[in-house]
């Protein structure tokens, strides 16, 4: 009775976790990281109760069952954690890892009756896959509280995989297959397995209603044309990443664009096609800069890139490439042979230099493009007495 009572915990708790991430996914119209994580659970209970319904544990497919139930739980675990961090673990390495283990669990069937290399054999398998899903982890370049809270629990996983089985059988001794269930490790795995099941759980949902708080922030920080950060956002997202890159030594720079006569687009073709022009220069961008790249729309036509381990080349390099794109760009609702511009301004972070400092001289190169003829880039680091130049941000863009 002892047995049946501690077996069905878990799998119920795990039924629990299913319902959970499901309506999650589905409610919060979430990633399918989500979907992995209710995968696993349905798996870990599955292989749960197929260890204690088996008339005979002694049987040679029993352990191939459990742990094929659960080696699918562990990879789901392991590609939904990866996954919600831009950092996918591909899942043939995970394969391999559970195919290593199955073939050497065969040779141990089929040469003893005692569970210990079976369970030394599983274990490790687990162990391995929860190790490749920290490393994974670690050399993501998210860093919030949540994921490392998410990676503690992974290196604890990992490192319990490996300990429990010699730890336990060391006060056991030799299980035989036949009396599994009756053994002490099968109590204590009950138990660590129930602990841990929902200790993973309670951080895995904690993780997925962070990621859904953060995107109804986000969303409330973008620009309704352009799907880009609006101004403020832009800006506190900037200065962080320039504090980072301080600490770090990373180059970044800064590059600032502004659409070329679009008063005279408002004017002649109205507010409608202007708010396209400004959509379709914002999809421009968005389509042309990097995942580390920082990108907002901080006044009326006038956009702003942080551009992340770049220096005064490549920000020219970067910026030729938006402008030669949008350049050649259709505006929908205007003549088919016309086509707008932008010009750009380009300036690399000098060391120390604040948010305030590298966009005035930014802003200060992109001055010097409209007054050059336009659709075209200019640089600071072209011409070093950009920095002398007066800056009249609003009233320049009026005439512009």
């Amino acid at each position: 009775m002892r047995e049946l009572i501690l077996g069905m915990i878990t799998p119920l708790m795990a039924a629990v976790f299913v319902v959970v991430f499901v309506v999650m996914w589905r409610r919060g119209r979430m990633d399918t990281y989500v979907l992995a994580f209710a995968l696993a659970y349905f798996s870990l209970g599955t292989g749960f109760i197929a260890t204690h319904i088996v008339p005979d544990t002694s049987a040679p497919y029993v352990f191939h069952l459990t742990q094929f139930f659960y080696s699918i739980g562990v990879m789901a675990v392991v590609w939904g954690a990866t996954r919600r961090v831009g950092h996918t673990v591909p899942i043939p390495w995970l394969l391999g890892v559970y195919a290593i283990s199955a073939v050497t669990l065969g040779a141990a069937v089929l040469s003893s009756q005692d569970t210990d290399p079976r369970l030394f054999i599983v274990n490790s398998g687990y162990g391995v896959m929860f190790l490749i899903g920290t490393l994974a982890l670690i050399t993501s370049p998210r860093r919030e509280a949540i994921d490392k809270l998410v990676i503690a629990l992974f290196v604890l996983s990992a490192v319990q995989f490996f300990v429990r089985p010699p730890l336990t059988m060391l006060s056991e001794g030799l299980v035989n297959a036949g009396e599994y269930r009756e053994s002490i490790y099968y109590s204590v795995l009950n138990v660590a397995v129930t602990i841990q099941s929902l200790m993973t759980a309670v951080t895995l949902i904690g993780a997925c209603a962070w990621d859904q708080m953060r995107t109804m922030r986000d969303a409330s920080e973008l620009d309704h044309l352009t799907g880009l950060r609006m101004r403020r956002a832009f800006e506190q997202e900037v200065i962080a990443a320039l504090d980072k890159a301080s600490r770090e030594d990373v180059p970044v720079g800064l590059i600032i664009a502004d659409i070329d006569n679009f008063k005279s687009v408002n004017d002649v073709y109205g507010h409608q096609r202007g708010d396209r022009a400004i959509a379709g220069f914002g999809t421009v961008i968005a389509d042309m800069i990097r995942e580390t790249d920082i990108a907002g729309r901080v006044g009326g036509e006038e956009f702003c890139i942080l551009a992340w381990n770049c220096d005064g080349d490549s920000l020219s390099a970067m910026a030729e490439r938006i402008r030669a794109k949008f350049a050649s760009t259709a505006v929908d609702g205007m003549p088919s042979e016309q086509r707008l511009t932008a010009s750009f301004g380009t300036s690399a972070r000098r060391e120390g230099e604040g948010y305030g400092k590298l966009f005035a001289r930014c802003d200060a190169a992109l001055y010097r493009a409209k007054n050059a003829g336009r659709n075209r880039v200019e640089s600071v680091e072209a011409d070093k007495s950009a920095i002398a130049v007066v800056l009249g941000g609003a009233d320049r863009r009026a005439n512009a």
